[in-house]
């Protein structure tokens, strides 16, 4: 019985085709096949790199029926390397499917690291890089769309949205009736000639596109909610209520006297002392 194949993730240039690794062009030339959302799109950089392979298409209209064929041609045991458009593959696209099934049916899977688009915005943005969670393409259907911009009314840490210019207006939209009028930074033509990189607050992104006509896919990265804000709004809603009838909610729901003053006065950002004092003089 022989080996079984090994399923590469290549990621590619999300622009500037100098951006390829060594490592990329390596595996690229040594597989046996590669697997590309669009053949037409791969085919030029693998012509820009003198790359000949076999080139079979992997997209989201037809990942079940050659999903399953990758599998068997790794089963007989064929290297090939996963391609996306541009960046990585297995964000955004229909190659975590393709991981999903590899490792269930006990084959190897390897990356060979690159460009993200994500990132590459979210550094460019001058936004909280510490901390940040990516949401990719928001979804097509209106009404869970909006369900998932109100989600992240809360959301404290930066957030990293991909859309396509004929949405860019739509998306503003919900995002600033959702969010209000946050900053926002938005990316296109990441490390191409004509990089753009647009720093402004919601409304004015607004403005601008809607005059403007959109142009290219954008990373748009967004500021988290103020933790400060949201800190001091949990403490006010407290404020209508005594100390007394707060302590005692706790300790109607099973809690000590003494566990109760201090879930009070973490509330509202006392001191366990200084509630105990409070309602000795009280």
């Amino acid at each position: 019985m022989s080996e079984k194949g090994i399923l590469y993730l290549v990621a590619t240039p999300i622009g500037n085709l100098e951006d390829i690794t060594l490592r990329a062009l390596k595996v690229l030339n040594e597989v046996d096949m590669i697997a590309a959302e669009d053949t037409r799109h791969t085919l030029k950089l693998l012509n820009h790199f003198n790359i000949k392979k076999p080139l079979v298409s992997y997209y989201e209209h037809n990942k079940k029926l050659r999903g399953n064929y990758l599998v068997e041609q790794l089963e007989a045991g064929r290297n090939i390397a996963l391609v996306s458009d541009a960046g990585t593959p297995g964000i955004s696209d229909p190659g975590e499917d393709l991981v999903r099934l590899a490792i269930e049916n006990n084959i190897k899977v390897t990356m060979v690291p690159g460009p993200v688009a994500a990132i590459a915005g979210l550094v460019l943005s001058g936004l909280p890089s510490g901390r940040f969670v990516f949401e990719g393409f928001l979804p097509v259907n209106k009404r869970a769309r909006k369900e998932r911009i109100a989600s992240l009314v809360n959301e404290v840490r930066t957030m990293v949205f991909y859309e396509a210019p004929h949405k860019l207006v739509d998306t503003l939209k919900d995002l600033y009736k959702f969010l209000g009028d946050r900053q926002i930074v938005l990316a296109r033509e990441l490390t191409k000639k004509f990089e753009e990189i647009v720093r402004c607050t919601l409304s004015e992104a607004l403005e601008h596109y809607s005059e403007n006509s959109p142009r290219g896919e954008y990373v748009l990265i967004v500021k988290g909610k103020d933790e400060q804000e949201l800190v001091d709004r949990e403490r006010q809603k407290w404020e209508d209520i005594s100390l007394e009838k707060h302590v005692e909610m706790y300790m109607s729901q099973g809690m000590s006297k003494k566990e109760a003053i201090k879930k009070a006065a973490s509330d509202r950002g006392l001191s366990s002392r200084e509630v105990y004092k409070s309602l000795l003089e009280r």
